[in-house]
């Protein structure tokens, strides 16, 4: 089996989902389709229709975070030792050297990719390029829209 490595932060959040959507959304759901059934007909019944495409809908999703959270390597990057590299789970401060803007990614899972909060996945060109090489490398990233060059000012584990 393929271990898919994960923030601790990402399962958190993927559990937390997980005990909603059994705790709170799959009993919401069954009592909708008890009352839709009340109703009669089910033939021509909306509710009831809604209400079973949204059942399909929650299990769905129960039994794809549960094949994740099975297949998780979760990786707490505050036990490992801090040596100036950049790997899964650090937060790494670059400087364009084009622009000499400065950005800050966090280095996550495919799952936990969020670009509007600064988190790539793992696979992305940037994290690829950024993987393994140590605060002041230079480090060129082939991108789609060309290529730039960023120096790794910082290496966190946050």
């Amino acid at each position: 089996m393929n271990r898919v490595p994960m923030t601790v932060q990402g399962e958190r959040a993927l559990r937390d989902e997980l005990e909603r959507l059994k705790g709170v959304e799959r009993p919401r759901i069954i009592q909708a389709i008890a009352d839709a059934r009340e109703h009669g007909d089910l033939k021509e019944n909306a509710e009831y229709h809604a209400a079973r495409e949204q059942q399909s809908f929650a299990e769905g999703r129960i039994s794809e975070i549960e094949a994740k959270l099975s297949s998780a390597q979760v990786i707490d990057v505050t036990k490992i030792a801090k040596t100036g590299k950049v790997f899964f789970g650090t937060t790494v401060a670059l400087i364009n050297l084009d622009s000499n803007e400065e950005v800050e990614y966090q280095i996550v899972g495919e799952d936990e990719a969020d670009i509007k909060n600064n988190k790539i996945s793992v696979s992305s060109p940037i994290a690829r390029a950024l993987i393994g090489k140590e605060e002041n490398d230079v480090v060129l990233v082939k991108t789609p829209s060309g290529d730039t060059e960023y120096e790794i000012a910082e290496v966190k584990h946050l």
